[in-house]
């Protein structure tokens, strides 16, 4: 999709290779990464996270066969701050178009809980680390501080500090634990800009704990954010991380309003996603915006009236823009002017009594309590009153 001349493009860092290990489900294998990466880079991801070379035999390989074969869109690894793992990371996966993110402790929190190590400790241990994966050829070296969003200022300040002088070119900064208001994100993201050179680019990580995530995503760009790190469908731990078919959607549509853009190609990302789900066992959400089973499925007879009439009464989100199809769904909640479209179709007369008798058979009376599509109907009332099976529209 395209914005505005004076629209900002968004820069779109996949993380779905990484956060599709820790959604529900099976893990994937190496092929099957590498089929994910290089869809998400047919998509039009500037960078894709390959994964954690480091962790065990198969992320290594995985990023081996990334690293391989995408041609347009950079790949990263995530490492600790730790010298050996970047080594890894460079013997996985080279120096050319790879980006090594490094993940720095961002609160005191997590420094005394979790890393028994001192501000100066933590200071320290990322400087160096960049300082050693620039010393490899590294050209990018992005700095991912996990627990921002709770961290104290001092601290995220002096980290940012080292890291920038040592050579970090990123900076992902971390709602972790999903816990920040949009205005408190864009306040952190302010911030950050303000101890940076315009050079180095900040990235949002959103988590979606109160399902905040996209709205956090988009106040950090608002702030002064250049890009967005995302997941297929949301997946990541706990409740997920920034949809990436949410926030392209919205740019999509809200772009001009924005002053934003992306060249995320909507209309492939549910293919890309059907595909993920196979990999990782996920089954498919009812509601979810754009990838739901109903996203685009309308049940209530009164929204139906109008969809009927034209679908942009109640469907601002256009179906087909996103590879998906729009469906009336028949329920209990469904009006007779569902009906009287069906039997249009079907060029079946009834009078107002008849009527009233299949509404009441079909819909008002109808057992079960799922929704069933408008061709199910249309089927049954084809062999009902026409006696004959109605061919496929």
């Amino acid at each position: 999709m395209s914005g505005t001349a004076e629209s900002r493009r968004i820069s779109i860092f996949d993380t779905t290779l990484r956060d599709g290990e820790q959604a529900p489900g099976n893990a994937m294998n190496p092929y099957q990464k590498l089929d994910m990466a290089l869809r998400v880079e047919a998509l039009g991801a500037d960078y894709i996270e390959a994964g954690f070379p480091a962790s065990s035999p198969s992320e290594f390989e995985a990023t081996e066969l990334i690293s391989k074969k995408l041609t347009s869109a950079r790949f990263t690894t995530f490492c600790r701050a730790v010298r050996a793992d970047v080594d890894t990371a460079v013997a996985a996966g080279g120096t050319e178009r790879h980006q090594v993110q490094i993940m720095a402790t961002g609160s005191d929190m997590h420094l005394r809980h979790k890393r028994g190590i001192s501000r100066a400790q933590a200071v320290e241990e990322v400087a160096d680390t960049v300082a050693h994966a620039r010393s490899l050829g590294v050209e990018e070296v992005s700095v991912g501080i996990e627990d921002a969003s709770r961290g104290e200022e001092e601290l995220l300040h002096a980290i940012v500090d080292g890291a920038v002088e040592a050579g970090a070119t990123c900076f992902a900064v971390a709602d972790t634990s999903g816990c920040n208001l949009p205005q408190e994100y864009a306040a952190l993201i302010t911030a950050f800009r303000s101890w940076l050179p315009e050079t180095v680019r900040i990235a949002t990580h959103c988590h979606d704990d109160f399902g905040l995530s996209l709205a956090n995503a988009v106040a950090g760009l608002q702030a002064g954010a250049d890009e967005v790190q995302a997941t297929l469908g949301g997946i990541g731990e706990r409740a997920g991380n920034t949809p990436l078919e949410e926030l392209a959607a919205l740019l999509s549509y809200k772009g001009d309003v924005l002053g934003m853009h992306t060249d995320i190609d909507v209309s492939a990302m549910y293919e890309a996603y059907t595909a993920l789900r196979g990999h990782i066992g996920l089954e498919e959400p009812r509601n979810k915006a754009i990838f739901g089973t109903y996203a685009f499925g309308t049940a209530a007879g009164i929204h139906q009236q109008g969809m009927l009439r034209n679908p942009a009464t109640y469907e601002y989100v256009e179906p087909a823009r996103f590879g998906r199809e729009r469906s009336l769904l028949i329920g209990r909640h469904s009006g007779r002017a569902v009906l009287r479209h069906i039997l249009d179709e079907l060029r079946v007369e009834v009078s107002d009594a008849e009527l009233g008798e299949l509404y009441r058979t079909h819909i008002a009376e109808r057992t079960g309590g799922d929704c069933e599509d408008i061709s199910v109907l249309k089927e049954r009332l084809a062999r009902e009153l026409v006696a004959q099976p109605l061919a496929a529209a």
